[in-house]
């Protein structure tokens, strides 16, 4: 049986996957740049002091988020790469399922929906992985 759907479906996920990664490494970029943000804030007659520290703390939690998103999509990819070896010649298509389902949900809830559209494409590769029966042929010399 050909698993060409849920391999499909794997590789777009592990796409949305690195768009997340990326999107952590520009987050990680805007860690390091307090001072510059801080310089700007302070030029808006209309923010107070509270607001920059608001925006401070806000700032602070970007670069940790950044480094939750680029791990959990770089271990999200391998997890999907290793799912595509098992579905490809439908050698291990209940293991493939059961990582990917795995994948999804936790990535989604670790990052605290951050990764739900990438998810989304694991999870549906999950369960038709898991549904799907293989056809069985029927033997016409019994009848």
């Amino acid at each position: 049986m050909k698993r060409t759907v849920e391999v499909v479906l794997s590789i777009i996920g592990a796409f949305v996957y690195s768009l997340g990664a990326l999107f952590g490494g520009l987050f990680r970029m805007l860690d390091g740049e307090n001072e510059m943000m801080q310089d700007l804030l302070r030029e808006d007659p209309q923010l107070t002091e509270s607001d920059i520290a608001d925006v401070q703390m806000l700032l602070d939690g970007v670069g940790s988020v950044g480094t939750m998103l680029i791990v959990g999509s770089i271990i999200a990819i391998v997890a999907g790469i290793v799912a595509m070896i098992f579905f490809k010649g439908n050698s291990k298509p209940k293991a493939a399922s059961i990582i990917l389902l795995v994948v999804g949900v936790v990535t989604t809830i670790i990052t605290f929906g951050l990764a739900i559209f990438a998810g989304i494409f694991y999870i549906i590769a999950g369960i038709m992985g898991l549904v799907r029966k293989p056809k069985q042929e029927i033997n016409m010399e019994q009848y």
